[in-house]
């Protein structure tokens, strides 16, 4: 089971956008435990000042060209329970067994007094789904959280992952968000949120653009 890198935690009360801005500056991010619960890890996050498109983000989002990017606001009142069987099942499959339940999915969706998150991006192609992303939003930022999408049936779509990522982010710049946020840098995969331009890493006390300095660190 994927295990999560968590330096400190915190509940918030206060559920402001500014405030929730300020914990999300200081390497917090909402989790799926329950209402107001973060955690401040090694955050990732593009800061789309900086942000433009590189070749190869173009070229990744050509080969999913035909995938569309829907936003449902949570909480999600035509909620099926295939979309909680989808991320179950991708979540056993990248982690393990309990990763990601049907059930939590379910209340993190559906359930605004127990749930941080207030966006779901749905990835359809030919009007079907084939993928998901429960997401945080305000006026300011974008939390990318939670992907997940079909692993058996878009062998089409070699790049949907990346491409899922490179079009959520693409959404943020064109509604004037500051910020992307994508999760946390605990492996030595996890750089490949590096490729997109404006991006850096919260190395318990700052924002760090260094990413031969993550490379090391997670090399170890």
């Amino acid at each position: 089971m994927k295990t999560y890198l968590s330096w400190k935690k915190q509940i918030l009360t206060d559920f402001s956008s500014e405030n929730i801005c300020t914990s999300y500056a200081d390497g917090f991010v909402f989790t799926r435990r329950g209402k107001g619960e973060m955690d401040q890890t090694r955050s990732v996050r593009i800061d789309l000042a900086k942000f433009e498109l590189s070749s190869e983000n173009r070229r990744v989002l050509k080969k999913t060209d035909e995938i569309a990017l829907v936003t449902i606001p949570l909480p999600y009142l035509d909620y099926h329970w295939s979309i909680g069987k989808l991320a179950k099942d991708f979540y056993t499959t990248k982690f393990g067994n309990g990763t990601f339940s049907a059930n939590k999915v379910k209340e993190v969706v559906t359930d605004a007094d127990n749930s941080n998150f207030n966006l779901l991006f749905k990835y359809t192609h030919n009007e079907e789904a084939i993928g998901y992303s429960i997401c945080y939003t305000n006026k300011d930022i974008l939390h990318y959280s939670y992907p997940f999408y079909e692993l058996t049936n878009v062998s089409q779509f070699t790049n949907i992952g990346i491409g899922m990522m490179t079009k959520a982010i693409v959404w943020a710049k064109d509604n004037g968000k500051k910020y992307v946020y994508l999760g946390s840098a605990q492996r030595p995969t996890d750089t490949y949120k590096f490729q997109f331009s404006g991006a850096e890493w919260f190395d318990g006390e700052r924002w760090n653009s260094n990413v031969d300095e993550l490379k090391k660190i997670l090399s170890v």
